[in-house]
């Protein structure tokens, strides 16, 4: 008689679903940002569409992952695979939850980097307008500037690695029960 394979554990659906949907908004948002920043100065099209673009989505982003933390929260998640090693175990920990800190960071230093730059034109949410509740000051810009630039890249880095982990368990491990795809599809 033949043994049935374990039942996949699953994330709960919203957290799926959000997963998604803020994976797809932020490498978005970091081609968008490579892109508006690799554009001449004086194209007009970075001021009246990209960075409103940018900034509206970096918002949802936010507000995406305070949602996905609160519902987190009350979760019931499922267990990391047994057969992982302890490295792989340490490691997965250690992106994920450098990922969940940087997916509220690196929207908040991009507001703030809004806020703080004299010339800004202010933080638009879709059909409102955010308020500016930093001081205009330049030198603050270009810190919050700096920190969002290279925050997004790490953010970047790590998603490479859960991507890369991802894949590893799905196509390079010797049997399936560490393949961690299906508990988020």
């Amino acid at each position: 008689m033949s043994q049935q394979p374990a039942p996949v554990q699953r994330y709960p659906l919203s957290l799926r679903i959000l997963h998604w949907i803020r994976a797809v908004l932020i490498l978005g948002l970091i081609a968008l940002g490579y892109v508006m920043t690799s554009m001449p100065e004086d194209a007009t099209i970075t001021y009246t569409l990209l960075y409103p673009t940018h900034k509206q989505f970096g918002v949802l982003v936010f507000l995406i992952a305070l949602v996905q933390l609160a519902i987190r929260s009350r979760s019931n998640l499922p267990a990391l695979p047994p057969g992982l090693a302890r490295w792989e175990v340490v490691l997965s920990k250690t992106v994920h939850h450098a990922m969940l800190v940087l997916i509220v960071v690196v929207p908040l230093m991009g507001y703030a980097m809004s806020s703080s730059f004299t010339q800004s034109d202010g933080v638009p949410f879709f059909f409102t307008e955010l308020p500016e509740l930093l001081p205009k000051n330049d030198k603050a810009f270009e810190v919050f500037d700096a920190l969002h630039k290279w925050l997004a890249y790490t953010l970047l880095v790590l998603v490479v690695l859960h991507v890369a982990g991802v894949l590893k368990h799905r196509f390079f491990d010797k049997g399936g029960d560490t393949d961690v795809l299906p508990r988020m599809l």
